[in-house]
Parts: C-alpha cells; sequence; structure tokens
C-alpha cells in the first residue's frame, strides 16, 4: 500500500506543528520519522491514523484520498506509544477485540477469530501468554501482543509510534531486529515515529528529518550520513565535532584551532565543519592537543581530545595501529573528511 502526502499543514492555535508537509512511501516499504520533540513526527502519524486532521493538503493511500476519513474507516493497523491494552482482557481477547467489534457483516465466525489471533500469537512468538493479562507479563511482551493487535486485521499499512521508548536497552535492540524480520516476511507497508537515531537508521528502508513540522530529507540512512541536506541534519544524525571555521578562497579555516585547513567549494564567509570521530585522526609522538580520555574500542581506543583546559573537547580515532593511547598523551591531529556548511546565525 502507496501513501502520498501532499502539502499537509496543521496548526495548534498559533504553532504550526506541520507546514506543507509533502512526503511520498512505497508499497512495502519501512520508513522512520526521525527528528527532535516538537518536530511534527507523531502529529503526521496521528494524521495518518486518521485520529487527527489536516487543516490543508492532501493524504492519499493506495491513490483514495483519506484526509478526512475516521481510522475506523481505513483499515489500518496502529500501535500507540503506551500499547493501550485492555487490562481487563485476556493477551488473547486483546488481539481478537478488533475482529470481535467489526460489523456483523463482515466479522469473521468465532472460529475463525480464535484461528486467526492463534496464528498471529504465533507470529509475534508469545503462543504460551494467550491466557494472560496485560499485567503479568513484560513490557517487551505487551509490545508483541500491541503489534498483534493491530495486524489481526490485515492492514496493509502499520503505523507505529515509539514502540519501543518504555523498554530496556537491550529488548529494544532485539524487537526492533526482530520487527524488520516480520515487516520483511509480511510485506506490509510500515512507518515508525521515533527520537532514536540508531532505531532509525537500523530498521528503515528511508528516513524522513522534520524540523519545525517540515521535512528536512527524506533519504536512505546512508544518505543521510553521507549527504547531508543542511547543517541541520549533519548535525542532527551520528556522532559528529561541531567545528567553527572562516572560508577563505576555497579552504575552511580552523582559525582557533591547530588543524590544517580543508578544501571546501563554499563562498567565502563563516562556516560550520561537522567532523565524524572516524574523521578526526589522532597521531602519537608529541603535537598541540592533549589526550582527556581514552576508552576500549573494538578498532582501538575511543579518544576525547582537546587544546588544553579551556578548549574544545572532541571525539577522534587513534590513527591505525596505535592501540595504547593513554589519557594525558600529546598527540596530532588532523582531518580526513568533513561537511561543511554556511553558517547560521
Amino acid at each position: 500500500m502507496s501513501v502520498d502526502i501532499s502539502g499537509v499543514s496543521r496548526r495548534f492555535g498559533a504553532a504550526a506543528a506541520l507546514d506543507a508537509v509533502d512526503l511520498s512511501i512505497q508499497a512495502g516499504e519501512f520508513v522512520a520519522l526521525l527528528g527532535p520533540s516538537g518536530s511534527g513526527k507523531t502529529t503526521l502519524l496521528r494524521i495518518l491514523a486518521g485520529l487527527d486532521f489536516p487543516d490543508r493538503g492532501a493524504v492519499r493511500i493506495n491513490g483514495r484520498d483519506v484526509a478526512n476519513l475516521p481510522a475506523r474507516a481505513r483499515g489500518i493497523g496502529f500501535v500507540p506509544q503506551n500499547y493501550a491494552l485492555f487490562r481487563h482482557m485476556t493477551v488473547f481477547e486483546n488481539v481478537a477485540f478488533g475482529l470481535r467489534i467489526r460489523p456483523r457483516s463482515t466479522r469473521p465466525k468465532d472460529d475463525e477469530i480464535a484461528a486467526r489471533v492463534r496464528r498471529l500469537l504465533e507470529l509475534v512468538q508469545i503462543p504460551q501468554l494467550e491466557n494472560r493479562r496485560p499485567d503479568q507479563i513484560s513490557g517487551g511482551q505487551r509490545q508483541r501482543v500491541a503489534l498483534a493487535r493491530a495486524l489481526a486485521i490485515e492492514p496493509s499499512l502499520l503505523l507505529l509510534d515509539e514502540p519501543f521508548s518504555a523498554l530496556d536497552a537491550q529488548v529494544r535492540k532485539d524487537l526492533r531486529a526482530w520487527l524488520r524480520t516480520l515487516h520483511e516476511r509480511l510485506g506490509i507497508t510500515s512507518v515508525l515515529v521515533t527520537h532514536d537515531q540508531d532505531e532509525a537508521m537500523e530498521i528503515a528502508d528511508r528516513v524522513a528529518v522534520l524540523r519545525d513540522g517540515r521535512v528536512v530529507q527524506f533519504d536512505t540512512p546512508e544518505a543521510l550520513l553521507d549527504h547531508p541536506a543542511d547543517a541541520f541534519v549533519a548535525g542532527f544524525l551520528g556522532e559528529a565535532n561541531r567545528l567553527d571555521c572562516e572560508v577563505r578562497a576555497g579552504q575552511a579555516h580552523f582559525t582557533d584551532l591547530p588543524l590544517l585547513p580543508l578544501p571546501t567549494t563554499l563562498p567565502d564567509g563563516p562556516a560550520t565543519a561537522f567532523v565524524r570521530p572516524a574523521d578526526l585522526l589522532a597521531s602519537p609522538g608529541g603535537g598541540q592537543w592533549l589526550i582527556r580520555s581514552a576508552r576500549p574500542d573494538a578498532r582501538g581506543p575511543r579518544l576525547v581530545v582537546s587544546t588544553g583546559e579551556g578548549g574544545p573537547a572532541l571525539d577522534a580515532m587513534p590513527q591505525p595501529g596505535w592501540r595504547d593511547a593513554k589519557r594525558g598523551e600529546a598527540c596530532g591531529l588532523r582531518i580526513l573528511a568533513a561537511q561543511v556548511f554556511p553558517r547560521t546565525p
């Protein structure tokens, strides 16, 4: 099921939650909506779900305009952030709920409902829990129940609103890998709202980065990291050292730091360079930089370096082969690559 969002705007009083948003999602694609708090990602998901409605613009699902269609008429699976399970119902009855409330003319028979629910519980790997209630199972298991309930109505579009936010780190990691596998198995179009960059970059085919109610960039995780559209995306995604510089005659000069200038195509003027830790290389044998800390990493120590007590602390990597870098050592530092953008006020 494809999704096309055209010129969607939504205001709450004087605040613009969404401002002329355009987004096109392909059938069978897994898309993540990522952005800081207040960027509009949850509002956009709620509009897709039919829980809110745009002031302007069109929302088309498989070519059908649903912008003013209520949630119950869209046939969409929705997993809210708090799961919204019925505490007085068993796991089985929670999953069956969406089927039991259908009009009599489209409601499956009881034996068909039971068979479908049990297939789904097998699919989400919790068949042994069907007779328990939500307060008798773990957070990760409740998340699977909520997902099974959303899938019970056989939706072509699955919407997930930060479904892992209440879980601990290891459970989140396990469940997002499992969710990606499930998505591929079912071939369903999925849209995930998350504030977790690792989550979005790990499981989504494409990521829409939102800021102030607008989609700043919509691309694959690799393209977002390698070719950010602007300084906001470069600084928001992944780890990066943010360094002020001045562009003169095709080179970015770091006037306050002992770093060699970098070539750039930007016009002359103030700029900001974003340097990933892997592209900031420390070398032994003395220099104008001092290692403030060194922590173990599979590729060697991860370093924090600075020029002195008042200087900026930068994340860096030791040059290949230098595995015994220690706190307090002097070192040299050079930039291998950077993304440079005009400095914004």
